[in-house]
């Protein structure tokens, strides 16, 4: 069945001296704000158990049905479990098969293949959150497996589209990620691509595609490995069409088209698209808050300067973009599509704090303690206003755990 999806394929990363110390605090309290991230939420999540044979949960997904001219693709999606079933070991199986039935007819003809698609549309849509799909893809030319998202109500490209995962089957060791709105959809698609290291194939075994969705931010990665960002800036004065917007969830594999060209001899049927899991989940959190700290003032970003090494300070509370902070369920406090990172990974009293390209790393991972504290894990240090000093622009810094109001937040 013809998407707006399906239309687009046709046309497409210095330290600040420590002015005042602080009183070290026993190991009892460092481990409770060390320890203490926010807790996840999952708000949909699939691990695919069932008889071997058995359907999809069909109060989770919808099977689409139809063939897909605006993209010249050779398959024709069916329903039932033909082409979509659990494998009785915790697996979705979407499989493409090279068969003839007659009662398919293609744009081209009586259909060449078979495959499967499913959506959550009206049975779940995200808004934020960390967003993934644990998956083994297939091998061949031809091959088109997806794990994407469209916004609703669908008006596409006005609507957006989010493409947490495709892969093209003479691509074996790379997948792509990339957003679509008006102004910049098909060929005009914004995103990046990731390619796994000494020639592996994805299609040798299961990895782990992800994007952590935020007001103004959504991040990409593999295996957890961040390899892309985009916000706002990116887009040259066109819409951003992803805050505030549900969209749904979409998995499919498809067969040939524009982008991978079509099967030839050296492709193998059945082919497979196996999905170990998918989830969504969001901190308890919520998105696109401010942190207040000492004399009520909040965590900004000086400047709301996205350049990596752009200071992270205390200023005025303001409600702009430099002070809208998203706590993730990965450890990561994210504002203006990138993350808060102690510089240079430091664990030193008095090593600043900064925004910086989201990478993964322990420089940028965070503990939201039930007492009000902000921990660097790695250091086991406190976020702190350096100094005690409440004066608009005083940088933040890691620092040993006091108590102090200095290293008091209220996130929220």
């Amino acid at each position: 069945m013809a998407s707006p999806r399906l239309l687009r394929r046709c046309l497409f990363a210095a330290l600040s001296a420590a002015l005042l110390g602080s009183v070290a605090v026993g190991p009892a309290h460092r481990a409770e704000a060390a320890g203490t991230a926010a807790a996840a939420v999952t708000t949909f999540s699939d691990n695919f158990d069932g008889p071997a044979g058995s359907a999809v949960d069909s109060s989770k997904w919808n099977m689409e049905t139809g063939d897909n001219v605006n993209n010249h693709e050779r398959e024709y999606y069916t329903s039932g479990t033909n082409n979509a079933a659990l494998d009785g070991q915790g697996h979705l199986v979407i499989t493409a098969k090279k068969e003839n039935p007659a009662n398919y007819q293609c744009w081209y003809g009586t259909c060449q293949y078979t495959s499967a698609r499913l959506n959550t549309s009206g049975k779940f849509n995200a808004q934020y959150g960390h967003v993934e799909a644990r998956m083994k893809i297939p091998r061949g030319q031809g091959m088109w497996p997806a794990f994407w998202m469209l916004g609703t109500p669908v008006n596409w490209p006005d609507s957006g589209e989010i493409d947490v995962m495709e892969n093209v089957g003479f691509e074996p060791s790379t997948v792509h990620g990339t957003i679509h709105g008006p102004g910049y959809s098909g060929s005009g698609g914004i995103g990046a691509a990731y390619s796994l290291p000494n020639g592996q194939a994805f299609a040798d075994a299961f990895h782990t595609f992800a994007v952590d969705w935020a007001p103004n931010s959504i991040t990409w990665s593999v295996d957890g490995n961040v390899y892309e960002t985009r916000t706002p800036a990116d887009l040259n004065g066109k819409t951003w069409v992803y805050n505030n917007k549900p969209f749904f969830l979409i998995l499919n594999l498809a067969v040939g088209g524009y982008w991978p060209g079509d099967p030839d001899s050296s492709t193998s049927f059945p082919a497979q698209l196996v999905v170990d899991s998918v989830s969504v989940t969001t901190s308890n959190t919520a998105t696109g808050v401010a942190i207040k700290g000492l004399a009520g003032k909040c965590v900004d970003v000086a400047g709301a300067n996205s350049a990596n090494g752009t200071a992270v300070q205390l200023y005025d509370c303001n409600g702009s973009a430099a002070q809208q902070w998203t706590v993730g369920s990965d450890g990561t406090i994210r504002a203006l599509g990138k993350c808060m990172d102690v510089t240079g990974g430091g664990t030193a009293d008095g090593t600043a704090v900064q925004l910086y390209d989201c990478n993964g790393s322990a420089a940028q991972k965070w503990a939201v303690s039930s007492a009000n504290d902000i921990v660097n894990p790695q250091a086991n240090k406190c976020l702190d206003v350096t100094g005690n000093n409440s004066a608009n622009g005083t940088r933040l810094q890691i620092w040993t755990c006091s108590g102090g109001a200095n290293q008091k937040w209220t996130v929220g």
